[in-house]
């Protein structure tokens, strides 16, 4: 059989892991008129959480479009334009659909082609001024608004509209108020970006959305999900071996679908803690050059810093004096820096509970390899 351990975001339910709860929450909300704000670390399952409410709503029957535009390669409002139309285009399933959109944009001749490769709508615009842009942008939200059923559109790493050389917040808030045949899910990975956005009196989006955290999948549950899949394809996993992945992986959705799925691959019927073990050691080697790569763009200073959270594992007193002695980082004020720094880079993250902030470096993989250097 195919490998049950999925690395694209979603396939089916059958290979979806749990998310039961948020699911039910998240179609409750869409469904009853409310737009949502959905934050979680990247690889932790959020776009395959959207892909299976829709595939959930399809399901049901009912009577709902849904569209997914992932924006995270888009730099300004002519690139948000393109990819958002494009996922329009992809999301109509009727030719005449297709045909009244490219009405409602008749004036810019737009030209629709498709991708040799992955099939995929491409469309080019030709822009006189930035007028002609928001003419467009106004446009499409005037045709999704006025389709004969509710659109529920995800736009997928949100925060990079804070990248844009206008102020994108706004003009989409003035778009996006009046609708009545549209819910939104905003989706974003930068916690501290978005919850700017939508809990900061200040922002356009201030508390137009109810703001929903995704956490990791319980522990319990994903063991049973994997032992479920081994058994799928005719495998069986010891304890032992089924405890070392979750450790391994820190039970992050991304790293542990990887790990199982190599697993799968490479083992035979009975897989014990060595299969688990050759599997890690391999998939290390070979991400080996692309961590390499992440050193040269670093300086020294930033990736040795690096190193000393990854051989902690969870760094929760980064200006602390054992810490700053134990990997030779200096003064506290050097300690935020560095840390600052990789923040943004998105390769250390920042997690805040309760019980106060932790750090940890972002890519599991590259901690793990880290570790033993």
């Amino acid at each position: 059989m195919d490998n049950p351990f999925a690395l694209v975001p979603y396939v089916s339910k059958e290979l979806f892991c749990d998310r039961e709860v948020e699911t039910k929450t998240l179609m409750e909300y869409l469904l009853n008129g409310s737009n949502v704000t959905l934050i979680s670390p990247r690889r932790y399952g959020k776009t395959g959480l959207i892909y299976h409410v829709f595939d959930e709503i399809s399901h049901q029957k009912i009577n709902v479009n849904t569209c997914l535009v992932d924006i995270y390669a888009t730099e300004t409002l002519e690139d948000f334009i393109k990819v958002f139309s494009e996922a329009i285009i992809a999301a109509l399933e009727k030719k005449k659909a297709v045909k009244s959109f490219f009405q409602f944009l008749s004036g810019l001749r737009p030209m629709l082609s498709y991708n040799t490769l992955t099939g995929n709508p491409e469309l080019t615009m030709t822009y006189l001024s930035d007028r002609d842009k928001q003419q467009t942008l106004a446009a499409i939200f005037d045709f999704i608004e006025k389709q004969d059923k509710k659109t529920i559109v995800a736009i997928d790493e949100f925060q990079q509209i804070r990248n844009y050389d206008i102020n994108m917040e706004a003009l989409l808030r003035s778009h996006i108020q009046p609708l009545k045949n549209v819910q939104f899910i905003f989706c974003g990975s930068k916690k501290h970006l978005m919850a700017e956005m939508f809990t900061d009196a200040r922002s356009p989006f201030y508390e137009s959305t109810r703001c929903f955290y995704l956490e990791k999948i319980d522990r319990e549950v994903y063991a049973d999900f994997i032992i479920r899949m081994f058994e799928k394809g005719k495998k069986s996993i010891t304890t032992e071996a089924l405890d070392f992945i979750l450790d391994w992986t820190k039970i992050h959705t991304f790293y542990t679908q990887s790990l199982c799925n190599h697993v799968f691959l490479k083992s035979g019927r009975n897989i014990g803690k060595e299969d688990v073990l050759q599997s890690a050691a391999q998939i290390l080697k070979e991400n080996e050059q692309t961590f390499l790569q992440w050193r040269d763009l670093l300086t020294s200073n930033q990736w040795n810093y690096l190193k000393a959270v990854a051989k902690e594992q969870v760094v929760t007193q980064p200006y602390a004096s054992k810490f700053l002695q134990k990997y030779n980082i200096g003064t506290s004020a050097n300690s935020q820096r560095l840390l600052e720094a990789l923040i943004d880079k998105e390769l250390i993250l920042a997690n805040s509970t309760l019980e106060g902030v932790s750090y940890s470096v972002y890519n599991v993989f590259l901690s793990r390899w880290l570790e033993n250097q």
